[in-house]
């Protein structure tokens, strides 16, 4: 059942109330029906007129209008007071089918009062985009926003050159960010952070308000769920691009798709988002600069912590430490089914170490070289997994040591490959084939869009779709943009 929210009842400083602006000619790219079921929305019904101006504007049929989001943000280390949704709008809330509360949002949908002097819209890519990747995610199981439709508008956005825009309507437990804490912190409001603290907690964190010191409970829980998000896209070689503290969500989903994408050879220092010039950013130093917005929440949070301040900065200095051993558990025994291993060692850690050195040495494809690995186990040949690196006998080397180390479990090699091929994706979105579909739908052609989308909605099963191929050098993609 579609309700007007939560947040709507908080108080109005809160967020801007709207009124639909309607689109030129709006029309459905992509509806994901099996997502419209699990909220109990009618897949008929937003595919009609009524449920396309829904979607594209916030038309509600109860009539209630849509509102934009307040918060502030640090982009790229720099403070700014007043954010908000210049471009997006929450436009209603719904019940999954575990009884969970969803978000619905739009992005693209016009100017808001926060816009800035921006127009409110978005390129038909970027959105495009977010949808490809958004889906991706959730298929290798990674806490994110989902894509309920991607749509055009009939109308011209001007960025670089005019481009067809475009809308996306997408689904998250909440799109409180970590931004809306700043955003009342900074003006020095403490009864509205008071409210919006009692309000994530009621809506994402409901076992908490029992807790002796709530507020504390809630730093804590809110630091492990990202440290193990962080924890997960380095596992799959996700770099975000723009981790500004308003593109981090107080629910631990992935949220705001902009210069995202996946590795293709392994770089700890890869930077994709063409503005990220100092590599804030890189794929390495995302869970640094995880910490650091968790540290921006904290210093907003300090009046509810303790009274005495000295005392607050002590407790939130003592919850933000316990960031590397969430972190630090999370992403080793994701690298311990990465690599097959049911058991732990105390050598495990040096062992993955030795193969992302060789892997960034030889500049190996990340999504191919733990696919290729784990086919060893079934197989007497390790040549397509030795020939992704230049130098044979230094990871023959490295094999050997890990074909000692699985001999020491008691798993056969088809539980072995199995686990391995659960943990490790055969294909990801990859920059090239996303910028491939876009192309396409910017002449008129969303085959590619879909048959893309298809694919990665069952990213770990072997299929010969050519999809796992990395891209040759004429298709490399450098830089990826947000779009705004």
């Amino acid at each position: 059942m579609l309700t007007p929210g939560h947040y709507t009842t908080l108080p109005e400083n809160f967020f801007a109330r709207l009124s639909p602006r309607p689109v030129r000619k709006a029309e459905l790219i992509r509806l994901n029906k099996p997502l419209a079921s699990d909220l109990g929305l009618d897949s008929d019904w937003l595919s009609s007129d009524a449920g396309i101006a829904f979607l594209t504007t916030g038309a509600r049929p109860d009539g209630l209008g849509p509102i934009a989001m307040a918060y502030a943000g640090h982009q790229f280390g720099h403070f700014v007071p007043s954010l908000g949704d210049g471009r997006a709008m929450l436009i209603g809330e719904a019940q999954d089918h575990e009884g969970i509360l969803r978000d619905i949002h739009l992005k693209g949908s016009g100017p808001t009062p926060f816009s800035r002097r921006g127009d409110g819209r978005a390129a038909l890519g970027p959105v495009l985009r977010e949808y490809v990747i958004s889906e991706a995610m959730h298929a290798l199981n990674i806490p994110t926003t989902r894509a309920l439709a991607a749509l055009t508008t009939g109308e011209t956005v001007m960025r670089e050159t005019p481009m067809p825009g475009g809308i996306i309507a997408r689904v998250a437990q909440s799109h409180v960010r970590v931004g809306t804490f700043q955003y009342f912190a900074a003006q020095g409001d403490q009864d509205a952070v008071r409210i919006l603290a009692d309000h994530v907690i009621e809506r994402l964190y409901p076992e908490l308000s029992s807790a002796q010191n709530s507020y504390l409970a809630l730093l804590e829980a809110i630091i492990t769920r990202q440290a193990e998000l962080v924890a997960k896209w380095m596992l799959v070689g996700f770099v975000h691009g723009v981790m500004n503290t308003d593109n981090m969500a107080i629910s631990g989903e992935t949220i705001d798709f902009g210069p995202c994408a996946f590795l293709d050879e392994y770089d700890p220092g890869k930077v994709f988002s063409f503005i990220d010039e100092n590599g804030r950013y890189a794929y390495g130093k995302q869970p640094d600069m995880a910490l650091w917005n968790l540290g921006r929440l904290a210093e907003a949070l300090l009046p509810l912590l303790d009274q005495d301040r000295e005392q607050a900065i002590a407790l939130a200095r003592t919850a933000l430490m316990s960031f590397d051993d969430s972190f630090g558990t999370a992403y080793l025994d994701g690298w311990r089914r990465k690599l097959g291993f049911f058991t732990s060692e105390e050598q495990d850690a040096p062992l993955i170490g030795r193969l992302l050195t060789a892997m960034h040495h030889n500049g190996s494809d990340f999504t191919l070289t733990f696919r290729s690995l784990s086919d060893i186990t079934c197989a007497d040949d390790d040549t397509p997994f030795v020939e992704l690196f230049s130098d044979a006998d230094d990871i023959r080397s490295w094999l050997k040591d890990w074909q000692e180390r699985t001999g020491r479990e008691q798993q056969t090699d088809s539980e072995r490959r199995n686990a391995m091929h659960a943990a490790n994706p055969r294909i990801i979105p990859r920059n090239h084939q996303v910028e491939a579909v876009i192309q396409a739908a910017l002449k008129g052609d969303f085959n590619p869009f879909h048959m893309l989308v298809e694919a990665l909605a069952d990213p770990f099963s072997n299929r010969d779709d050519g999809l796992d191929t990395p891209p040759s050098m004429q298709e490399r993609i450098q830089n990826t943009f947000c779009g705004t």
